[in-house]
């Protein structure tokens, strides 16, 4: 799982919480043997070899290095190479990154040759079961022709998409509709438009795919098409000109703004979980300028004075669940559920799924706001701007939501290598809210419906939703 910047709108992969690199491992193709262990010395892990739960990875320890490979039932390619950069920590987990610095990956052995694997900035681990070795496939070069990378490609979601059942698509009808168009003669040009059109009838802003100079990411229809920079400047205007507010605190790189509101309110604006630091973009150093951010807003004399705060990300494209976590932590002083998320993990099967996980929100050490609580959303909350109005929900006081229904998209991205290159993006995790309810397709319904962000409210600088009367 990754993130980053991406286009404008910042859907489908930039718009999501860490990617995951794409691996669904199957055990027909395993090797019967075992590689014996290797390394630098005590710092390596010991040797193992091990499949996901669900998302289809192979994941490869030897001599103090992770690879990880990307599988379908019909491929597998290598993904990405990790260096073991920790010791054991207390829990037995082995943290592994890049360039000897950097954590992204943490692994810990569990019974039974078991172990689970967490992305850092993700809110639930991955579950893994031990093979006895990687497949010979694995080592073995897929040909990159057009008809290869399309079979993959269809694997890849056949395997792994969680919306087929409930946008009613037959993913083998979508395979033989476009299939015969394909042939080792396709540009790529053609094919990367061919995929396109695939992942159109879709509407789901966590599939997109990249490749043949182009990117193209889906959005559930009927997404507004307001610019991020219209939508700032509006919101902005109306709080200086209509509301009488003389400061705007902006952090994080203009992602967080904080301003006094009349009537002893505060509103607080998020447009990203992600990339808050300019010198570093990962989610260590994200969660540290986020504590920074948060300690510089959340000051006792302000949490004590509060007589209301608005947090509003109807323009929040997205980013680290653990980040929209943190933000959760300065609104309780109870822990409390923030909702429950599982992986697809059958191939075949698409309503099977692995082990529901229970993420919860902590109370942060730091002064914390409990009183009334307003979250504006819109369908251009996107991801794990969503997953934070989930993680609110279970808040007690629980928060009014005013606008209108989110976008509908909450797992993990799912980012699939595919043979010639190109990378796929894909929703494979339902997320449930502390309601029980998935909301995966149709957003998180507001409490209070009001415009958001029309052509008419940005043009007067109005703001229904911010106006709304407590």
């Amino acid at each position: 799982m990754a993130h980053g910047g991406g286009t404008g709108r910042r859907f489908g992969i930039s718009a999501s919480r860490p990617r995951l690199v794409a691996v669904l491992a199957v055990l027909a193709v395993l090797a019967p043997a075992c590689s014996a262990p290797s390394g630098p010395g005590p710092i390596a892990q010991q040797a193992g070899v091990w499949r996901s739960d669900g998302y289809g990875w192979i994941f490869a320890i030897d001599g103090g290095q992770l690879k990880t490979y990307e599988t379908t039932t019909i491929s597998c390619i290598p993904g990405r190479e990790l260096e073991q950069i920790s010791t054991p920590g207390a829990d037995g987990a082995v943290e592994y990154g890049r360039d000897n610095v950097v954590a992204t990956h943490s692994l810990r052995r569990g019974p039974d040759g078991a172990a689970t694997l967490h992305l850092w900035g993700t809110a639930a681990d991955v579950d893994l079961i031990p093979l006895p070795a990687v497949a010979p496939e694995c080592a073995r070069q897929l040909p990159d022709d057009p008809v290869t990378t399309f079979d993959v490609f269809w694997a890849t979601f056949a395997e792994n998409y969680n919306s087929f059942p409930r946008k009613n698509i037959d993913p083998d009808a979508l395979r033989d509709r476009y299939r015969s168009d394909v042939s080792a003669d396709t540009d790529p040009e053609e094919l990367v438009g061919i995929f396109q059109q695939m992942l159109r009838p879709l509407g789901d802003a966590h599939t997109s795919i990249t490749g043949g100079g182009r990117y193209f990411s889906g959005e559930r229809p009927g997404t507004n098409q307001a610019s991020s920079d219209d939508i700032s400047a509006a919101v902005d205007d109306h709080l200086r000109l209509d509301l009488g507010v003389t400061a705007i605190e902006t952090f994080a790189g203009d992602q967080i703004a904080y301003a006094d509101l009349p009537e002893g309110r505060g509103y607080l604006r998020i447009t990203g979980f992600d990339d808050y630091s300019e010198k570093d973009s990962s989610f260590q150093a994200s969660s540290a300028e986020l504590k920074r951010v948060l300690d510089t807003v959340f000051t006792q004399a302000r949490v004590d004075s509060w007589r209301g705060l608005v947090i509003d990300v109807r323009d929040n494209t997205g980013g680290d669940d653990a980040l929209a976590l943190q933000v959760a932590a300065r609104l309780t002083d109870t822990p409390y559920t923030a909702y429950s998320k599982q992986a697809r993990n059958d191939p075949v099967d698409p309503t099977r799924y692995g082990r529901l996980q229970t993420v919860t929100v902590t109370p942060a050490d730091s002064p914390r706001y409990t009183g009334p609580l307003r979250v504006l959303t819109s369908d251009l909350t996107i991801s794990a701007g969503e997953t934070f109005v989930q993680a609110v929900m279970g808040r007690s006081p629980e928060p009014s939501r005013v606008g209108t229904p989110t976008q509908g998209v909450f797992g993990d991205v799912l980012e699939c290598q595919l043979p010639n290159g190109w990378k796929v993006g894909l929703g494979n995790e339902d997320y449930y809210g502390p309601d029980g309810r998935n909301y995966e397709g149709i957003g998180i319904p507001p409490t209070i419906t009001t415009p958001v962000f029309t052509p008419e409210e940005l043009a007067l600088h109005r703001d229904s939703a911010l106006d709304t009367p407590w």
